[in-house]
């Protein structure tokens, strides 16, 4: 289990770095309550983003993305809002879920996608 964890965190330390790259500011990382986890909560410009980070050693088990389906989407929204409730000096603009996959057997060089406003 620890070679995974390590996994994910070596993964959400890319997307960071991704996201940072491309401008975006990241406003909360892991945040958890009774409901479960968030990732990343980060602004691009006025949208507030809620971004899920998925990383896999190969495609194995599927693409990354494929993880994400429509139950796991209900659950990141629910998330969402619940961060919003409790963060409200951050709460305005438009809010979105983005994926951001990872494929490699090293996060820091594997290939990564960034999938925006997940629908």
């Amino acid at each position: 289990m620890a070679a995974k964890d390590d996994l994910g965190r070596a993964g959400e330390e890319r997307a960071v770095q991704h996201l940072t790259s491309r401008g975006y500011r990241v406003l909360d990382r892991n945040w958890r309550c009774a409901q479960g986890e968030l990732d990343i909560v980060a602004r691009e410009g006025d949208a507030l983003c809620f971004i899920e980070v998925k990383t896999r050693r190969g495609n194995g088990f599927g693409h990354p993305f494929d993880a994400v389906d429509e139950r796991k989407r209900r659950r990141l929204w629910r998330l969402a809002f619940a961060w919003v409730s409790t963060h409200h000096e951050t709460a305005s603009g438009p809010m979105r879920i983005d994926v951001i996959g990872i494929i490699g057997p090293d996060p820091a060089t594997g290939t990564l996608e960034h999938l925006v406003d997940l629908r």
